[in-house]
């Protein structure tokens, strides 16, 4: 053992038989796992495996209903955050816990006592804030607002904040959920740092390639149940997300050669400026035929929120055209875009795409609930509601205790399957989907995917809007290219490579690819 570990309080951290159930589901079924100083252990699991109610159950958040928590070898007893931060233990949220207008250092010591009594001891604080960013590589200005900081540096100041509280065992929930590909290159590092000054953490993820790249071990949970236990080095990519979905993948998809119908869907010389009033889009043009999938490729922030949002009406336009099966709709309001046959999957499922604090129920009806079947005059149709959105979570396979069930409490892959159940449902001639897979694990991306792929077939016209460029090529026809607002290049598929692409998203003009 280190010097560095046999300075850390936590050597070893077991939890045994944990249970944890919630009305109508049992969350964790007799869950172990176990990390030591000095590793990472990647928490392996589907969107709804209980990855994430185990850790708050390491933290305190909930109370288990069995099993116990071992701190080198002696039973523990965590009732609340405060008792887990007292044994070493921090976490980091998927969903930052930041008070936006205040400083970083004002974050960080939130809810701590002051040296000073009734005074605040600030700029001690950020001087240790200050010895902590350099001795973790961390970078982050101790006196500014969180709200002038980007995705990543928030999240440096969440890791700040457990590591200020001492904590030798670091719970990271999705750390790279919301962070751009540079940014997690620049999170790994750090972390790799901290397991040689003798931390250990917990990395839950479902992603692969993160597993691989930065675990020394791997519990895998399926269905609620810790299913194996393994060296990350022994076992292939596949092999662990066979194990996480307990069946075989598919190597690809069965993607059905067809020549593409009617143009469905027309931008034409489109502009906009985003939040700051600099220019998002700068001329873009473009049409998707019913029957295939455009995808829109590009490094986040180079317009493609912008653009999917103006098509929905979301987002002002200060230029151009978009037509709609002909029909021009620039200008006009979301619902009668809506109307005029567009479907849309938002990026931001939790708050564009859904109301979080509305039921099942009230989110599959919120485009069509002055319409018939579901609406008969001014009165809603409840009997005939309860039928569709019934009919729509069966066959969408959403997992939920009812249909009363507040959107907040699912998983994402369940609130990404609701989306999908209620635009698909609706018939689109366009259907837009923005960052379709973004968060989602293998499982509910490929269910995310053979839908779209199903929409495709059956003639509806699709923008599909990814970073992910294993996406664009999997279920694509053509692929668009956006950069700084502009698109580059439009190619079909067959004719497109990563390094073409790669080329492309970095703002090189075509004609230099060479191909």
């Amino acid at each position: 053992m280190s010097l560095a570990e046999s300075s850390r309080r936590i050597q070893k951290l077991e939890m045994r038989g944990i249970v944890k159930t919630f009305p109508g589901v049992l969350a964790n079924d007799h869950v172990n796992i176990e990390v030591h100083a000095g590793e990472v252990l990647a928490l392996l699991g589907e969107n709804g495996a209980g990855k994430s109610t185990l850790m708050k159950v390491l933290y305190g958040l909930y109370r288990p209903d069995a099993g116990e928590i071992l701190i080198n070898d002696q039973q523990v007893q965590i009732a609340s955050p405060s008792d887990a931060i007292a044994l070493g233990i921090g976490m980091v949220h998927q969903h930052f816990m930041l008070v936006p207008t205040l400083t970083v250092v004002e974050n960080v010591v939130l809810g701590l006592p002051s040296s000073r009594g009734m005074f605040l001891d600030l700029d001690v604080a950020a001087a240790r804030i200050t010895d902590l960013s350099k001795k973790y590589g961390l970078r982050v200005d101790p006196w500014a607002y969180v709200w002038q900081l980007s995705v990543g540096e928030q999240q440096r100041v969440e890791i700040l904040k457990v590591l200020y509280r001492g904590a030798d065992l670091l719970i990271l929930d999705e750390p790279t959920a919301v962070l751009t590909p540079q940014e997690v290159d620049e999170l790994f590092p750090t972390l790799r740092d901290m397991t040689q000054m003798g931390h250990s953490i917990i990395f839950i993820t479902h992603k692969m390639r993160e597993v691989m790249a930065i675990s020394h071990r791997v519990t895998v949970l399926r269905n609620g149940r810790s299913v194996a236990t393994v060296a990350t080095q022994d076992h292939t990519p596949r092999e662990l997300a066979q194990m996480m979905v307990g069946r075989e993948l598919l190597e690809q998809y069965d993607k059905t050669p067809r020549e593409p119908g009617k143009v469905a869907l027309q931008v034409e010389n489109l502009s906009a400026l985003d939040e700051k009033g600099l220019p998002a889009l700068r001329g873009i043009s473009f049409e998707v035929r019913r029957g295939e999938i455009l995808g829109v490729a590009g490094v986040s922030g180079n317009g493609q929120r912008q653009l999917a949002d103006a098509i929905a009406g979301l987002h002002p336009v200060t230029g151009g055209r978009i037509l709609i099966a002909g029909q021009d709709v620039t200008h006009k309001l979301p619902s009668q875009i809506i109307r005029a046959g567009l479907g849309y999957i938002p990026e931001d499922r939790l708050h564009t795409g859904s109301i979080p604090a509305f039921s099942i129920t009230e989110n599959v009806i919120l485009k069509d609930n002055d319409r018939p079947p579901l609406a008969k005059g001014p009165f809603l149709d409840f009997a005939e509601i309860e039928r569709y959105s019934q009919r729509l979570v069966q066959e969408f396979d959403v997992k939920t205790p009812d249909l009363e069930t507040p959107v907040r409490t699912l998983s994402g892959g369940n609130i990404q399957k609701l989306i999908l159940a209620r635009e698909i449902s609706r018939e689109p001639v366009v259907l837009i989907a923005a960052q379709p897979t973004r968060g989602l694990d293998i499982g509910a991306t490929e269910y995310v995917h053979q839908r779209l792929l199903e929409q495709r077939d059956a003639g509806r016209a699709i923008l599909l809007i990814s970073e992910e460029l294993d996406e664009i090529f999997k279920i694509a026809d053509r692929v668009a290219v956006i950069y700084e607002g502009q698109i580059m290049d439009i190619l079909p598929i067959a004719e497109a490579t990563p390094e073409k692409l790669g080329l492309l998203m970095a703002g090189v003009a075509a004609s230099p690819v060479g191909a």
